[in-house]
């Protein structure tokens, strides 16, 4: 990706550096870390919300520095990328004649306060619709690469723009519209529900891809980075390496090939006509 010298996004909150909160994991045993909780919250069925723990931490932990603090590569990257992701969708809402307002990126290490509870690492990257914001140790592209092999800047990318994707669900109103029939739903097809809202966001990162490669952002093999990363990270194929069988009425995000699908439709159309997910399924 071409994101030397481009703008950095200022809504950056760098708590990185600010001391552990000796917050143990909510599980043990197994295969440990990112890749356990993984498994657990983005492939068996549980909303990874719901394995961040709702303990305080004390307030001179919840609160960062303003943009990136020190001169970090990988940090200012994800500060250009987020930078974009903020021109793509401020344009996109202004042609539906709405406003957009951004989410706030707030890097962390190993654990810090949310409003939806104290986040950890090993829960991988996950935004909070109550505090609008997006929460990231920047470890788990180590995790993405050497784990699930999917190396890459734009995977990287992919991954952030996902998570926006789920900040543009919750100003335009689905992922409330989604919770709320989730809540009246059974255990199937509350599952069905939350793949259905996942792959939107996959689709949506799409869009910010769409813009993006117009803007001379992306290289050539950028998108099969992002391709790759949707892929790797799908629920069939996390499901088997962690016990072999695969369950899909216990997906939440999708199939290896539904993720890479939408990702797809969405670097395509360019539009969030073009997401429908809800209408036309995960086909």
């Amino acid at each position: 990706m071409r994101w030397e010298g481009r703008r950095e996004s200022g809504n950056i909150e760098d708590r990185r550096g600010m001391g552990g909160m000796g917050v143990g994991l909510p599980v043990g045993g197994g295969i440990g870390g990112l890749v356990l909780l993984l498994l657990i919250s983005w492939l068996t069925g549980t909303n990874p919300l719901d394995l961040i723990s709702p303990s305080s931490v004390p307030q001179d932990q919840t609160a960062g520095t303003t943009g990136v603090r020190d001169k970090d590569p990988q940090a200012e990257f994800i500060a250009v990328v987020l930078a974009d992701t903020e021109d793509t969708w401020r344009d996109v809402f202004r042609q539906r004649g709405q406003a957009y307002v951004p989410p706030v990126l707030v890097l962390f290490n190993d654990a810090t306060q949310s409003a939806c509870g104290v986040g950890r690492a090993e829960v991988g990257p996950f935004y909070c619709p109550a505090d609008r914001k997006l929460y990231l140790d920047l470890s788990f592209f180590r995790e993405l690469d050497q784990r699930f092999g999917a190396p890459g800047d734009f995977a990287q990318a992919y991954v952030v723009a996902h998570e926006v994707g789920h900040h543009v669900q919750n100003l335009l109103g689905i992922s409330e519209s989604v919770t709320a029939a989730r809540s009246r739903a059974d255990d199937r097809q509350a599952n069905a529900l939350s793949v259905r809202l996942e792959l939107q966001a996959d689709c949506y990162a799409g869009v910010w891809g769409h813009y993006a490669s117009a803007r001379g952002l992306l290289e050539s093999g950028d998108a099969q980075e992002g391709l790759n990363a949707a892929s790797a990270i799908g629920d069939d194929r996390l499901q088997r390496m962690s016990r072999e069988e695969v369950i899909p009425e216990t997906f939440t995000h999708g199939s290896s090939a539904d993720r890479a699908r939408w990702l797809h439709r969405g670097l395509d159309g360019g539009t969030i006509e073009s997401c429908d997910t809800f209408s036309n399924g995960t086909h």
